[in-house]
Formats: C-alpha cells, sequence, structure tokens
C-alpha cells in the first residue's frame, strides 16, 4: 500500500464570509497543490474541506498521514464522531452537529484509507504548513493562487519562489492569550450560550452549577462550543 502525506488548512474572512481552502499531497515522491473557493463559509468548514478533498484525490487505497493545524479536526475525527454516529450525528442536546455534511463526508472518505491524523502548531515556521495557510488565504481572498503539479525536486525549487510567510514567536502566540476577550462562552445543564462581554457571562453562571470560559478567537469559540455540545 502507498504511503502518502497530506497537509491541509482552510481560512474565512470575517468567519463567516469568503472561504478559502489548500493542501498539499505528497505521494511517492510526486507532489500535488490543490485548493478551491467558498463565496460564504467558516474556517471551520474550509479546514474540513481541505482534508477531505486532498482525499479525494488519492487513486486506489493509501496510508496517508494528514497533518493539519486545526484541532477542531483533530478532535473530531479522533474523538467526537464516534459518539456522533452513536447518536445519529446529534449531540448530547439532541441538536444536529455543527458542520454534520462535511463531518459524514470525511468519515466516508477516509475509512477507505489508512490514516494517521497529526496536529503541528500553526504559525511556527513548519514549511509545507505555511504554504497550505497562503494557499487557503489566497483563495479567500480571491486573488491570484500559483498551484504546483510535480516531482518533489523541482518543488523545492517552486517552493524558493513564494514569499515567506511570518513566524509568529511562541511569546507573540501566548501574549494574544492576555489579549481581549473574543467572547465568553457558559453551559448549564448541557446548555451552552456565548457572550459579548463577561457582565453578561458572569450573570448567567453566578451561583449555578456551570463551566465557563474566554475564548480569543471565532476558531476557539467553535472548537469549545462543539466540545461542549456533545
Amino acid at each position: 500500500m502507498k504511503e502518502v502525506t497530506i497537509y491541509g488548512d482552510g481560512s474565512a474572512i470575517g468567519n463567516p464570509g469568503p472561504g478559502g481552502w489548500g493542501a498539499v499531497i505528497l505521494d511517492d515522491k510526486q507532489v500535488t497543490e490543490c485548493g478551491g473557493f467558498a463565496e460564504h463559509t467558516t474556517n471551520n468548514r474550509m479546514e474540513l474541506t481541505a482534508t477531505i478533498e486532498a482525499l479525494k484525490k488519492l487513486k486506489g487505497k493509501a496510508t496517508a498521514v494528514i497533518k493539519t493545524d486545526s484541532k477542531y479536526v483533530i478532535n473530531g475525527i479522533t474523538k467526537w464522531v464516534f459518539g456522533w454516529e452513536k447518536n445519529g450525528w446529534q449531540t448530547s442536546q439532541k441538536a444536529d452537529v455543527m458542520n454534520k455534511d462535511l463531518w459524514q463526508e470525511l468519515v466516508a472518505v477516509s475509512r477507505k484509507h489508512t490514516v494517521e491524523w497529526e496536529h503541528v502548531r500553526g504559525h511556527e515556521g513548519v514549511e509545507l504548513n505555511e504554504r497550505v495557510d497562503m494557499i487557503a488565504n489566497g483563495y479567500a481572498r480571491k486573488g491570484v493562487v500559483k498551484l504546483f503539479t510535480g516531482t518533489e525536486k523541482d518543488y523545492k525549487e517552486f517552493l524558493k519562489t513564494m514569499p515567506k510567510a511570518r513566524v509568529v514567536s511562541k511569546s507573540v502566540s501566548k501574549s494574544k492569550k492576555t489579549g481581549p476577550a473574543y467572547s465568553y462562552v457558559s453551559v448549564i445543564d448541557g446548555k451552552v450560550l456565548t457572550h459579548t462581554t463577561w457582565a453578561e457571562c458572569e450573570k448567567r453562571v453566578k451561583g449555578k452549577n456551570a463551566k465557563y470560559k474566554k475564548v480569543f478567537s471565532k476558531g476557539e469559540e467553535g472548537i469549545l462550543i462543539a466540545e461542549w455540545r456533545r
């Protein structure tokens, strides 16, 4: 069985808003880049789409290592989907799983292969992770995206012609976690709500058996909501 490595990423400007996805497939010293655009979507839908579309391009059964910086994708496919399938693709609160259509498609296409899922840290200089980020953002911004198909040797030369991505240091990443909140998320008796201010959140949870958390981005909010709705 052939061995393949896939990098995937997704982006949405405004989240939701215009979006793009990108993937790099390394298959027996051959490299294929792919990507696409969506008029109105979310980061998480584009992250899922990148992996789905890359897997669809594989010819024949493969052993695939999929590398992504999306914890939403990693946690969903390695943990959450089993409970969702068992519950008829509903959460513990009997609501449809968010992005159910794409999760079902990802489960179906990934089971045609032997897949290993690997989380990579975003914006820390992992070359091909930065490359798929550039592809996804290029499509999301309706830019001209030059995609590569060819040998691994030629790909190395091609990458030298691409602009270098800015690497965010760990200290900068950490400092963002002490900045302004994107929102506050709370859950009481299985009901998850988001709040724009701490005062709203505090009013709901004070004196009650509740969980709550400050989040710093739409993506982080979505992951937490999905986890707390399981």
